[in-house]
């Protein structure tokens, strides 16, 4: 315990992050002031990027939210950027957002629906590489109507379904214990050990498969990412148009996707290919059974009632009839409303995933505005329009994918289609070229972005969820299994831009 009060204050710093990790944080407060005063705000905005990606890298030791707070702060108060170009930055992702705060809460209210299916699923497909086809398919085709935050956060919610039901047997309890802490391996039996580490992994995997899944087909589509909304009006393209466009690169890279899901279990590389293990599925079998027999007319009711919210939440964001967080909080109106969840806490527990993630993301969008604010991606985009313009396409999608592992791709794509609207608009490039380009930066932005974590809200969505301590799936370990992904739908992707497009 603190002696004094001053040792307090240092032992209350970031709880119970690592001592050297603290160490590290005053480290860059201390040192971006006197960056700025030598180096200029340039180069301490390049600074700033990369501590902001230390503190995601670090996720499981502190919540980036905390030092990446502190860190956006002092980049206010030195004058990086200004407390309104951060509003802007918030305003414009509004809807994602939006999206964060009600569909994500949506998805909880539907997790009785989503562990009955996903459990058929799971313990009738018993190959491997079938079951991470299935999971890798299924995010991309519910990705191109739905959005990859959203499948995200169904996908999330079954993991974590399945491995408290694990857990609970595991710690030598009932599936349906109700005081169980699933972040602790205390009470782990032994015996049980071996068989909970190889669930990791297999989770792990099948995460990872489907949040590929999600970038395969949120580029196909004008609903699949936010900023596919954007470009498509900008561009003046509807859905049809936009799939259309997207399709000579957007098939080729999903079927090169799969194919690569499909050696990665059978090679067994970059941590895929575990299995489920016996005891396990066995276990998830038992929970099956036991459900559907304990299963009331109320609780088939219940279900009723999310399939039917379900639908509707595939149609309303199929046909884009309202924004996709105002969908995401009529789908908790009915379902809350039609199963008897009337208490305010128990509605309150919906909104503990998402509304963390939430503020990171606030956060992150003032680490944008200092970008936006120091035209740090200037001199890159000023370069590119200043190539041929049949090697403009193949150079757009190269620094739209590296600039978007490094940044939010939705920023990205912003900015890129913001400056060819404005070649456009001044005479130096046509309309049949524009279209190029912006096809170029759709699919450089979403698919060399799944490299890192901070490429894709819905990548950083993951590495900040409940599910990613449990299954120890920390940044590192999501940079070496995306790491195949990205040199296949990059490079598969460059080629077609070049050659197709």
């Amino acid at each position: 315990m603190p002696a004094t009060v001053l040792s307090g204050f240092t032992h209350n710093f970031l709880g119970n992050a690592p001592t050297w990790y603290k160490q590290v944080i005053i480290l860059f407060l201390i040192a971006n002031p006197l960056i700025v005063w030598t180096l200029g705000p340039a180069v301490a905005g390049w600074v700033l990027v990369g501590e902001f990606i230390f503190t995601l890298a670090m996720a499981l030791k502190c919540y980036p939210l905390l030092p990446g707070g502190l860190l956006a702060i002092e980049a206010l108060l030195i004058g990086m950027t200004t407390p309104d170009a951060v509003y802007h930055e918030v305003l414009v992702n509004f809807p994602v957002i939006l999206l964060l705060m009600f569909m994500v809460a949506g998805i909880y209210f539907m997790k009785e629906l989503l562990l009955v299916t996903f459990t058929q699923i799971l313990v009738g497909v018993r190959s491997k590489s079938a079951l991470s086809l299935l999971f890798c398919a299924a995010a991309a085709l519910l990705s191109a109507f739905l959005d990859a935050l959203t499948v995200t956060a169904v996908i999330i919610s079954v993991a974590v379904g399945f491995y408290s039901v694990y857990h609970k047997v595991a710690s030598g309890k009932g599936y349906h214990h109700a005081d169980h802490n699933a972040n602790s391996d205390e009470q782990v039996i032994e015996l049980h050990r071996e068989d909970l580490d190889k669930f990791r992994a297999f989770l792990r995997s099948l995460l990872m498969h489907g949040a590929i899944g999600t970038a395969l087909g949120g580029v196909a589509t004008m609903v699949g990412e936010p900023q596919n909304l954007l470009i498509a009006k900008v561009v003046g393209w509807d859905f049809a148009s936009f799939f259309l466009h997207m399709a000579p690169v957007s098939l080729p890279v999903l079927a090169a996707g799969l194919t690569t899901c499909w050696l990665l279990e059978k090679l067994r590389w970059f941590g895929y290919g575990a299995r489920l293990p016996k005891p396990v599925r066995q276990v998830l079998e038992e929970f099956a059974d036991n459900e559907r027999i304990k299963r009331t007319k109320a609780d088939q009711a219940a279900l009723w009632v999310q399939a039917m919210a379900a639908l509707v939440l595939v149609i309303g964001l199929a046909f884009h009839l309202a924004e996709v967080g105002l969908i995401g909080l009529l789908v908790i109106i009915l379902i809350t409303a039609f199963t008897g969840i009337t208490d305010e806490h128990q509605i309150g527990k919906a909104f503990q995933e998402s509304l963390p993630f939430t503020s990171l993301l606030v956060v992150f969008f003032a680490i944008v505005a200092v970008i936006h604010e120091q035209h740090l991606f200037k001199p890159i985009i000023e370069f590119v329009l200043s190539l041929p313009q049949d090697q403009q396409p193949g150079m757009f999608f190269i620094a739209n994918g590296l600039l978007s592992m490094i940044s939010d791709n939705v920023f990205v794509a912003t900015v890129y289609i913001s400056e060819i609207k404005q070649a456009l608009d001044a005479g130096s490039i046509d309309y049949e070229h524009f279209q190029e380009l912006a096809i170029a930066i759709n699919t450089g932005t979403n698919l060399p972005s799944v490299a890192t974590p901070n490429g894709q809200a819905a990548f950083l969505f993951l590495l900040t969820s409940a599910i990613a301590p449990l299954v120890r799936l920390s940044y590192g370990r999501m940079v070496i299994m995306a790491f195949p992904y990205t040199i296949v739908m990059g490079s598969v992707g460059l080629f077609c831009v070049i050659n197709l497009v």
